[in-house]
Protein backbone atom coordinates (compact mmCIF):
# COMPACT_ATOMS: atom_id res chain seq x y z
CA UNK A 1 0.00 0.00 0.00
CA UNK A 2 1.14 3.44 -0.76
CA UNK A 3 2.55 5.99 1.87
CA UNK A 4 0.90 9.26 1.99
CA UNK A 5 3.57 12.49 1.76
CA UNK A 6 1.81 14.48 4.40
CA UNK A 7 -1.03 14.56 6.55
CA UNK A 8 -4.35 15.73 5.46
CA UNK A 9 -6.57 17.77 7.58
CA UNK A 10 -9.91 16.98 7.36
CA UNK A 11 -11.07 20.33 9.60
CA UNK A 12 -13.28 22.07 8.55
CA UNK A 13 -11.79 25.70 7.59
CA UNK A 14 -12.17 28.66 10.23
CA UNK A 15 -15.78 30.39 9.50
CA UNK A 16 -16.82 29.86 7.10
CA UNK A 17 -22.38 11.75 -23.21
CA UNK A 18 -19.07 10.73 -22.68
CA UNK A 19 -16.66 12.64 -24.53
CA UNK A 20 -17.85 15.87 -25.62
CA UNK A 21 -16.82 19.31 -27.48
CA UNK A 22 -17.60 21.45 -24.80
CA UNK A 23 -18.06 24.65 -26.54
CA UNK A 24 -18.45 26.33 -29.60
CA UNK A 25 -17.99 29.99 -29.01
CA UNK A 26 -18.11 32.61 -31.20
CA UNK A 27 -15.34 34.00 -32.90
CA UNK A 28 -15.50 38.28 -31.38
CA UNK A 29 -12.28 39.60 -29.96
CA UNK A 30 -12.29 40.01 -25.84
CA UNK A 31 -12.16 44.05 -24.99
CA UNK A 32 -9.20 43.32 -22.53
CA UNK A 33 -5.75 41.78 -22.48
CA UNK A 34 -3.59 40.47 -19.55
CA UNK A 35 -0.26 41.54 -18.64
CA UNK A 36 0.25 43.17 -21.99
CA UNK A 37 -0.19 40.06 -24.12
CA UNK A 38 -2.23 40.13 -27.00
CA UNK A 39 -5.82 40.07 -26.71
CA UNK A 40 -7.30 36.70 -27.21
CA UNK A 41 -10.78 35.67 -29.06
CA UNK A 42 -13.30 34.68 -27.29
CA UNK A 43 -12.63 31.06 -29.06
CA UNK A 44 -9.22 31.03 -27.57
CA UNK A 45 -10.28 32.57 -23.99
CA UNK A 46 -12.67 29.55 -23.71
CA UNK A 47 -10.70 26.39 -24.65
CA UNK A 48 -9.89 23.92 -21.98
CA UNK A 49 -6.91 22.39 -21.26
CA UNK A 50 -6.08 18.95 -21.88
CA UNK A 51 -3.00 18.11 -19.92
CA UNK A 52 0.19 15.33 -20.36
CA UNK A 53 -0.69 11.78 -18.21
CA UNK A 54 2.47 12.82 -16.48
CA UNK A 55 1.64 10.37 -14.23
CA UNK A 56 -2.19 9.10 -12.98
CA UNK A 57 -3.24 9.63 -8.97
CA UNK A 58 -1.47 7.44 -6.78
CA UNK A 59 -3.32 3.63 -6.46
CA UNK A 60 -3.16 1.16 -3.54
CA UNK A 61 -2.33 -2.17 -4.14
CA UNK A 62 -4.34 -3.77 -7.21
CA UNK A 63 -5.95 -6.11 -4.44
CA UNK A 64 -6.83 -3.21 -1.99
CA UNK A 65 -8.30 -1.06 -4.88
CA UNK A 66 -10.36 -3.95 -6.23
CA UNK A 67 -12.01 -4.68 -2.68
CA UNK A 68 -12.36 -1.02 -2.06
CA UNK A 69 -14.61 -0.91 -5.20
CA UNK A 70 -16.36 -3.87 -4.56
CA UNK A 71 -16.96 -1.70 -0.67
CA UNK A 72 -18.27 1.19 -3.11
CA UNK A 73 -20.64 -0.76 -4.65
CA UNK A 74 -22.80 -2.34 -2.21
CA UNK A 75 -22.25 1.12 -0.11
CA UNK A 76 -23.99 2.26 -2.80
CA UNK A 77 -26.23 -0.13 -3.47
CA UNK A 78 -27.49 -0.45 0.40
CA UNK A 79 -27.78 3.48 0.28
CA UNK A 80 -29.97 3.28 -2.91
CA UNK A 81 -32.64 0.18 -1.35
CA UNK A 82 -32.29 2.54 2.27
CA UNK A 83 -33.27 5.25 1.36
CA UNK A 84 -35.73 4.14 -1.50
CA UNK A 85 -39.03 5.13 1.00
CA UNK A 86 -37.35 8.75 1.51
CA UNK A 87 -36.62 9.12 -2.40
CA UNK A 88 -40.47 8.20 -3.46
CA UNK A 89 -41.56 10.94 -0.06
CA UNK A 90 -39.06 13.32 -1.74
CA UNK A 91 -40.79 12.92 -5.00
CA UNK A 92 -44.23 13.31 -3.88
CA UNK A 93 -43.67 16.64 -1.67
CA UNK A 94 -41.50 17.89 -4.99
CA UNK A 95 -44.08 17.42 -7.59
CA UNK A 96 -47.05 19.04 -4.64
CA UNK A 97 -44.93 22.15 -4.04
CA UNK A 98 -44.01 23.36 -7.36
CA UNK A 99 -44.64 22.91 -10.97
CA UNK A 100 -41.99 20.32 -13.07
CA UNK A 101 -40.41 17.08 -12.77
CA UNK A 102 -38.73 16.02 -9.85
CA UNK A 103 -35.68 14.67 -10.62
CA UNK A 104 -33.18 17.24 -12.14
CA UNK A 105 -30.71 15.85 -14.90
CA UNK A 106 -27.74 18.51 -15.62
CA UNK A 107 -24.21 17.67 -17.32
CA UNK A 108 -21.48 17.54 -15.53
CA UNK A 109 -17.72 16.73 -15.96
CA UNK A 110 -16.78 13.34 -15.29
CA UNK A 111 -13.04 11.88 -14.98
CA UNK A 112 -10.97 12.75 -17.97
CA UNK A 113 -10.02 9.95 -20.95
CA UNK A 114 -6.87 9.16 -22.31
CA UNK A 115 -6.01 9.80 -25.89
CA UNK A 116 -3.09 10.39 -27.73
CA UNK A 117 -2.16 13.74 -29.32
CA UNK A 118 -2.83 12.77 -32.97
CA UNK A 119 -6.53 12.36 -31.80
CA UNK A 120 -6.45 16.13 -30.62
CA UNK A 121 -5.17 18.26 -32.97
CA UNK A 122 -8.38 19.60 -34.62
CA UNK A 123 -10.31 19.74 -31.65
CA UNK A 124 -10.96 23.52 -31.32
CA UNK A 125 -12.28 23.46 -27.46
CA UNK A 126 -9.05 21.99 -26.21
CA UNK A 127 -5.61 23.37 -25.75
CA UNK A 128 -2.45 22.39 -24.62
CA UNK A 129 -0.47 23.63 -21.60
CA UNK A 130 1.77 26.81 -22.59
CA UNK A 131 -0.12 26.52 -25.66
CA UNK A 132 2.24 24.87 -27.62
CA UNK A 133 0.93 21.86 -30.25
CA UNK A 134 -0.28 18.65 -28.84
CA UNK A 135 2.68 15.43 -29.09
CA UNK A 136 1.23 13.15 -31.43
CA UNK A 137 2.38 10.22 -29.43
CA UNK A 138 1.75 11.67 -26.02
CA UNK A 139 -0.81 10.67 -23.95
CA UNK A 140 -3.16 13.33 -22.22
CA UNK A 141 -6.09 13.85 -20.01
CA UNK A 142 -8.79 15.37 -22.16
CA UNK A 143 -12.39 16.36 -20.22
CA UNK A 144 -15.37 14.07 -20.37
CA UNK A 145 -18.95 14.71 -19.07
CA UNK A 146 -21.51 12.57 -18.02
CA UNK A 147 -25.68 13.43 -17.01
CA UNK A 148 -25.65 13.29 -13.03
CA UNK A 149 -29.20 12.82 -11.56
CA UNK A 150 -30.28 14.60 -8.35
CA UNK A 151 -33.22 16.11 -7.20
CA UNK A 152 -35.05 18.99 -8.29
CA UNK A 153 -34.44 21.94 -5.40
CA UNK A 154 -34.55 24.76 -7.94
CA UNK A 155 -38.24 26.05 -9.72
CA UNK A 156 -38.43 25.02 -13.00
CA UNK A 157 -38.23 27.75 -14.83
CA UNK A 158 -35.43 29.16 -12.52
CA UNK A 159 -32.97 30.15 -15.94
CA UNK A 160 -35.94 32.42 -17.67
CA UNK A 161 -37.04 33.94 -13.94
CA UNK A 162 -33.40 34.62 -12.97
CA UNK A 163 -31.46 34.60 -16.28
CA UNK A 164 -28.48 36.98 -14.37
CA UNK A 165 -27.56 34.44 -11.68
CA UNK A 166 -26.61 32.02 -14.73
CA UNK A 167 -23.94 34.42 -16.16
CA UNK A 168 -20.68 32.68 -15.90
CA UNK A 169 -18.63 35.23 -17.70
CA UNK A 170 -15.99 36.17 -14.56
CA UNK A 171 -12.88 37.61 -14.41
CA UNK A 172 -10.27 34.98 -13.67
CA UNK A 173 -9.74 37.00 -9.84
CA UNK A 174 -13.30 36.78 -9.33
CA UNK A 175 -13.72 33.25 -10.44
CA UNK A 176 -11.59 31.86 -7.57
CA UNK A 177 -13.28 34.78 -4.91
CA UNK A 178 -16.69 33.22 -5.69
CA UNK A 179 -18.88 31.55 -3.61
CA UNK A 180 -21.21 29.38 -6.01
CA UNK A 181 -23.78 28.34 -3.52
CA UNK A 182 -25.65 31.22 -2.76
CA UNK A 183 -27.19 31.51 0.91
CA UNK A 184 -30.61 32.93 0.20
CA UNK A 185 -31.28 31.73 -3.57
CA UNK A 186 -34.43 33.25 -5.19
CA UNK A 187 -33.90 29.72 -7.79
CA UNK A 188 -35.05 27.34 -4.92
CA UNK A 189 -38.01 26.04 -3.56
CA UNK A 190 -39.37 25.73 -0.16
CA UNK A 191 -39.71 22.51 -0.20
CA UNK A 192 -35.70 22.39 -2.00
CA UNK A 193 -34.23 24.40 0.60
CA UNK A 194 -35.46 21.48 3.09
CA UNK A 195 -33.86 19.43 0.85
CA UNK A 196 -30.75 21.33 0.19
CA UNK A 197 -30.55 21.91 4.36
CA UNK A 198 -31.27 18.07 5.41
CA UNK A 199 -28.71 16.50 1.87
CA UNK A 200 -30.99 14.29 0.75
CA UNK A 201 -31.50 16.04 -3.26
CA UNK A 202 -28.33 14.23 -3.60
CA UNK A 203 -29.59 10.55 -2.85
CA UNK A 204 -29.64 9.85 -6.60
CA UNK A 205 -25.92 10.25 -6.82
CA UNK A 206 -25.11 6.42 -5.77
CA UNK A 207 -27.19 5.55 -9.26
CA UNK A 208 -24.13 7.04 -10.75
CA UNK A 209 -21.61 5.29 -7.88
CA UNK A 210 -23.30 1.82 -9.11
CA UNK A 211 -22.54 2.87 -13.06
CA UNK A 212 -19.31 3.47 -12.47
CA UNK A 213 -19.98 7.17 -13.70
CA UNK A 214 -18.98 8.66 -9.49
CA UNK A 215 -17.08 7.45 -6.66
CA UNK A 216 -17.93 7.48 -2.97
CA UNK A 217 -15.00 9.84 -2.35
CA UNK A 218 -13.81 12.45 -5.12
CA UNK A 219 -13.60 16.30 -6.24
CA UNK A 220 -17.47 17.25 -6.46
CA UNK A 221 -18.65 17.17 -10.46
CA UNK A 222 -17.84 20.32 -12.10
CA UNK A 223 -19.83 22.49 -14.60
CA UNK A 224 -18.28 22.16 -17.94
CA UNK A 225 -18.59 25.74 -18.81
CA UNK A 226 -16.62 26.69 -15.79
CA UNK A 227 -13.35 24.45 -16.91
CA UNK A 228 -12.23 27.84 -18.96
CA UNK A 229 -11.12 29.18 -16.19
CA UNK A 230 -8.69 25.94 -14.67
CA UNK A 231 -5.03 26.21 -15.45
CA UNK A 232 -3.65 23.45 -16.96
CA UNK A 233 -2.06 22.48 -13.33
CA UNK A 234 -5.54 22.54 -12.11
CA UNK A 235 -7.29 20.24 -14.90
CA UNK A 236 -5.33 17.36 -13.16
CA UNK A 237 -8.68 17.37 -10.29
CA UNK A 238 -10.23 15.53 -13.07
CA UNK A 239 -7.52 12.74 -13.35
CA UNK A 240 -10.15 10.91 -10.91
CA UNK A 241 -13.76 9.91 -10.87
CA UNK A 242 -15.81 12.43 -8.94
CA UNK A 243 -17.17 11.65 -5.67
CA UNK A 244 -20.61 12.20 -3.68
CA UNK A 245 -18.45 13.74 -1.22
CA UNK A 246 -14.96 14.93 -1.37
CA UNK A 247 -12.56 16.67 1.12
CA UNK A 248 -13.70 20.20 -0.34
CA UNK A 249 -16.93 19.53 1.38
CA UNK A 250 -15.94 18.17 5.04
CA UNK A 251 -13.49 21.38 4.92
CA UNK A 252 -16.60 23.80 4.26
CA UNK A 253 -18.83 22.58 1.73
CA UNK A 254 -20.87 25.88 0.47
CA UNK A 255 -18.30 28.19 2.94
CA UNK A 256 -15.30 27.71 0.66
CA UNK A 257 -14.48 29.84 -2.64
CA UNK A 258 -14.12 28.42 -5.42
CA UNK A 259 -10.77 28.66 -5.45
CA UNK A 260 -10.67 27.04 -1.57
CA UNK A 261 -12.53 24.81 -3.23
CA UNK A 262 -9.95 23.47 -6.02
CA UNK A 263 -7.06 23.87 -3.57
CA UNK A 264 -8.70 21.01 -1.92
CA UNK A 265 -9.44 19.16 -4.60
CA UNK A 266 -5.81 19.22 -6.23
CA UNK A 267 -4.71 18.00 -2.54
CA UNK A 268 -6.97 15.17 -2.53
CA UNK A 269 -6.02 13.82 -6.18
CA UNK A 270 -2.35 14.64 -4.75
CA UNK A 271 -2.97 12.18 -1.64
CA UNK A 272 -5.38 10.05 -2.51
CA UNK A 273 -5.43 6.85 -0.43
CA UNK A 274 -8.43 4.25 0.92
CA UNK A 275 -7.46 5.52 4.17
CA UNK A 276 -8.03 9.17 3.00
CA UNK A 277 -11.18 8.17 1.69
CA UNK A 278 -12.87 6.84 4.75
CA UNK A 279 -11.83 9.43 7.17
CA UNK A 280 -13.62 11.64 4.53
CA UNK A 281 -16.48 9.45 4.63
CA UNK A 282 -16.67 9.22 8.20
CA UNK A 283 -16.73 12.81 8.21
CA UNK A 284 -19.47 14.01 5.95
CA UNK A 285 -21.66 11.44 8.12
CA UNK A 286 -20.92 13.91 10.93
CA UNK A 287 -21.14 17.06 8.74
CA UNK A 288 -24.54 15.96 7.41
CA UNK A 289 -25.48 15.45 10.99
CA UNK A 290 -24.79 18.71 11.78
CA UNK A 291 -26.07 20.37 8.60
CA UNK A 292 -23.05 22.54 8.15
CA UNK A 293 -22.23 24.44 4.71
CA UNK A 294 -25.70 23.30 3.61
CA UNK A 295 -27.55 25.69 2.05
Amino acid sequence: MRTVSHQVSLRAWPERNRLSQMMTPPQEQTTHASGGAPPQTVAESRKVYAVPVASGPKQSHWLVEGAYKVFEQIFAAAALMVSLPVMVIEALIIKLDSPGPALFRHTRVCRSVVMRGRELANRPDLRAPDDKDFEPDELYWVPATFTLIKFRTMHHDALARFPELYNLDYGKEEFYKRRFKIEVDPRVTRVGRILRRLTIDELPNFWSVLKGEMCLVGPRPEHPDLLRYYSADEMYKFSVKPGVTGLAQVRGRGLLTQGETIACDLEYVRNRSISLDLKILFRTIMLVLMRRGAF
